[in-house]
């Protein structure tokens, strides 16, 4: 049915992950391909300067390794990527630059930040130029 689909993962919620990689599974055609993502939020500056210099970059490699061994253990064609951002304009940015003509989402139970603000999955499905599958 998809030949690229976008399975962004985040590293907090990587019980969820091993379901979205079954939808991609069921919903991409034989040779599909996976690129799993993980975006790891921007910290401000003024917070940024009082933490250890290789933070940012030692969370960006944790999270590649992490979900390497993931996408490695699904058995689907997947690539990884870790990108640094805000989560849904980055995922919004991946799918694009990668032709997904599906992105699965996970999305969870909503918050009062949630109904001011909007979540993540609302978000990438409000914006996205292609199909979305929210999982909940």
């Amino acid at each position: 049915m998809y030949n690229t689909i976008l399975v962004p993962v985040d590293m907090a919620h990587l019980d969820k992950a091993e379901a979205m990689f079954d939808i991609a599974r069921k919903l991409g055609e034989t040779d599909a391909k996976v690129v799993v993502v993980n975006i790891v939020e921007e910290i401000p500056t003024y917070i940024l300067s009082e933490l250890p210099r290789d933070m940012m970059a030692n969370s960006v490699s944790n999270a590649e390794k992490s979900l390497e061994e993931l996408a490695k253990s699904s058995g689907l064609n997947a690539s990884v990527h870790v990108e640094v951002g805000h989560p849904a304009t980055t995922i919004l940015e991946v799918a694009e630059k990668n032709g997904a003509d599906c992105i699965i989402v996970a999305s969870h139970r909503p918050g009062l930040q949630d109904y001011l603000l909007g979540s993540t999955a609302a978000r990438v499905v409000r914006h996205a130029r292609c199909a979305v599958h929210v999982m909940r």
